[in-house]
């Protein structure tokens, strides 16, 4: 493959994006009404990323395109995004493959914006698909010439494709959603737990996969934590997504509104306490925390995706790996604490690429911090990072040699839309 020609356009995409920043931010605040604050901080680290697709070029020497010249790599992308779906697009594109891309119906404005830059650099390389994602999904299965389908989204949207993908011995590479848990041990260091639960919490007001939702909490700090959040959360201003101020926006999705409410009613009769917000007004989620939570509630089994915590007590490093491995889902796992968070992690961690299973795995995660920001976990992820996970948060379903593997845990798209080269 031709590295340095594929890395000088990408190089070149980037430019292009930073000159069509203002007009590409407005659109994905007029499509999707993430605050101007994310957008702008996505569009900045997506434009470090696109800059650090050389580093990638290493890994995939010795490989080539899961595609032949006439097949494509057809892919499904997320409402819940803008500026960050161009590096799921271009690593499988570095990858060699031709690339068939469909973006969400919720973002009109950014796809064309998007799509005049790629026709101008890429040509028929990158392809984008107007369909609806259900005809989309029926093209992508019975097209031979689709060697692979990735696809973001639910799992639940996701499984009753599952028989039709086998039949048709398509390769899928799934990235799913995320229940993640934010330990936070009696020996923390409460000031920085509290800052990097608010930033990760509130960030996209919620609404993504690596937010933290399940929140344990050891009994000796419990209170004086949820002191310590609810004031950090007081501070944040809630309102309209083009003011540079605001932090806390609508939610996207009508569904999820009705989602949010249902748990918190939910949580209410099984005796959860909300502490601070609660209120909703259309599909503005004000901040909200729930305490007192425990594993019998809807907030602690399914994803949330809006700016409400659910905040369990626990007491002792065996009890909170045993909650924490007790969902359906297994994305991220986030450890602030000092003597026993090494023991945890090591508890919950899963391999550091993916590895084949018998069936879904679930109690593992693909990603474990350890007193550390999601800026530094999440650097460079999808580019070099390996990211997805365990359960239902994400997996491959792949056949070698005819016979079916599953394999889950963290992945690269450009590795798995690729393969080695046989000597």
């Amino acid at each position: 493959m031709d590295f340095e020609k594929k890395i000088e356009l990408i190089f070149a995409f980037a430019e292009e994006m930073i000159k069509h920043k203002d007009n590409l931010i407005k659109a994905a605040i007029k499509d999707i009404g993430f605050t101007y604050k994310d957008t702008i901080y996505e569009f900045e680290i997506t434009i470090s990323r696109l800059k650090s697709f050389k580093n990638l070029v290493p890994l995939l020497q010795g490989r080539e395109p899961l595609c032949k010249q006439d097949e494509e790599v057809a892919l499904i992308l997320p409402y819940n995004g803008s500026s960050w779906l161009n590096i799921a697009i271009l690593s499988v594109y570095l990858a060699g493959n031709k690339v068939r891309v469909k973006f969400s119906s919720k973002s009109p404005r950014i796809t064309k914006l998007i799509e005049n830059i790629y026709n101008k650099i890429f040509g028929d390389a990158i392809k984008f698909d107007y369909r609806h994602g259900k005809e989309f999904m029926k093209y992508a299965i019975e097209n031979p010439k689709v060697k692979a389908i990735v696809a973001f989204g639910s799992d639940s949207t996701i499984m009753p494709y599952e028989k039709a993908i086998l039949n048709a011995k398509k390769k899928l590479i799934f990235e799913g959603p995320g229940n993640d848990p934010f330990i936070v041990l009696k020996d923390a260091n409460l000031e920085e737990a509290v800052r990097e639960l608010t930033m990760t919490k509130y960030m996209y007001s919620g609404q993504a996969c690596t937010a933290p939702e399940r929140i344990y909490v050891q009994e000796e700090i419990y209170n004086i934590f949820i002191q310590s959040f609810i004031e950090y959360t007081k501070s944040l201003k809630v309102g309209d997504p083009e003011d540079p101020e605001t932090d806390v926006a609508p939610v996207i999705s009508k569904r999820a509104v009705e989602n949010i409410k249902g748990q918190l009613k939910d949580a209410i009769a099984k005796g959860a306490k909300i502490v601070y917000g609660g209120k909703i007004e259309g599909n503005l989620v004000y901040p909200t925390i729930v305490v007192d939570a425990n594993h019998s509630m809807l907030g602690m089994q399914e994803e949330i995706f809006g700016p409400v915590s659910y905040i369990c007590k626990f007491d002792s490093p065996e009890k909170v790996i045993e909650l924490a491995r007790d969902s359906k889902y297994g994305l991220r796992a986030t450890i602030y604490g000092k003597k026993d968070a090494k023991f945890i992690a090591n508890a919950l961690k899963g391999a550091d690429y993916l590895e084949e299973v018998e069936e879904y795995t679930f109690g593992k995660f693909g990603t474990l911090s350890i007193n550390e920001p999601r800026s530094e976990t999440w650097k460079d992820a999808l580019v070099t990072k390996p990211i997805g996970g365990y359960g239902y948060s994400g997996w491959v379903w792949d056949f070698v040699d005819g016979k079916f593997k599953l394999k889950q845990g963290p992945k690269l798209f450009s590795i798995e839309t690729s393969v080695a080269i046989k000597s």
